[in-house]
């Protein structure tokens, strides 16, 4: 059943929330990817995955996303990581926790267990894109969008999973350059599984190594798919990510 996190001035988050009967497991929360909702084959897989074994599970919508209040342009990285500590803060209250991460999921994911490193114990990224906004910024806008990003405060941008383009704000990519993680370390003691495919054509998968690089914990595993591409959304890649949850999960 959906419910809704009111918050004084902020918009109301929606989420999702399956109670699990197995308390020795942790709590397994999923963060969607930009533009992404709550309502995605990855999400609702691992939820009935959780079920199955009694886990705890919790799925949400970011604010500007899916059925959450707010609107998309106004959001932020700085934004949509304080949405997804509210919630699990919420949900949570200080239950041992996971996270999997989808995109730009996996860099709110890595955000979120570096502010909570108490109660987040594991960690799964699936095509994790900390400081995508630099490479959007950098090598994906042209010199054009660029100018009229910055006289403009925004541009919008094609969208290959929708007819809708998608507006790009200023303020995103600028924030994003204040949350920047893989040139600074990345300080994680946890189990930590990297899943990305190899025909990916939004995040390289040179990616899932820079990230495991940048990280200090000695259990940071990847696993690439040879043939997977971004979504990873094919029971072969459900599978592998079911796998890594589990895994950091404590599950043997």
């Amino acid at each position: 059943m959906t419910e809704y996190l009111k918050r004084d001035g902020l918009p109301d988050l929606a989420y999702i929330h399956t109670q699990g009967q197995n308390t020795d497991l942790p709590l397994v929360m999923f963060l969607p990817g930009f533009r992404s909702d709550m309502g995605g084959t990855k999400a609702v897989f691992l939820e009935d995955r959780a079920k199955q074994r009694e886990q705890a599970f919790l799925r949400f919508d970011y604010s500007g996303h899916g059925i959450s209040g707010g609107d998309f342009e106004d959001g932020t990285i700085s934004q949509w990581a304080q949405d997804a500590l509210s919630v699990l803060d919420h949900v949570s209250k200080g239950q041992k926790s996971v996270l999997v991460g989808s995109s730009m999921g996996g860099w709110i994911g890595l955000i979120m267990a570096l502010a909570r490193p108490d109660s987040v114990t594991g960690y799964v990224g699936i095509a994790a894109a900390p400081d995508f906004t630099d490479d959007m910024y950098n090598n994906r806008m042209n010199e054009e969008q660029r100018t009229l990003l910055n006289e403009q405060g925004h541009i919008d941008v094609p969208n290959e999973y929708s007819d809708e383009p998608y507006r790009i704000s200023k303020a995103l990519i600028d924030d994003g350059q204040s949350n920047r993680l893989l040139s600074n370390g990345i300080d994680m003691n946890m189990p930590v599984r990297l899943v990305q495919g190899m025909q990916d054509a939004d995040v390289e998968w040179q990616h899932s190594h820079r990230i495991k690089n940048a990280m200090t914990g000695d259990d940071v595993e990847v696993l690439l798919i040879k043939d997977g591409d971004h979504r990873l959304s094919r029971p072969q890649d459900l599978e592998i990510i079911d796998d890594s949850v589990k895994a950091v999960s404590g599950i043997t």
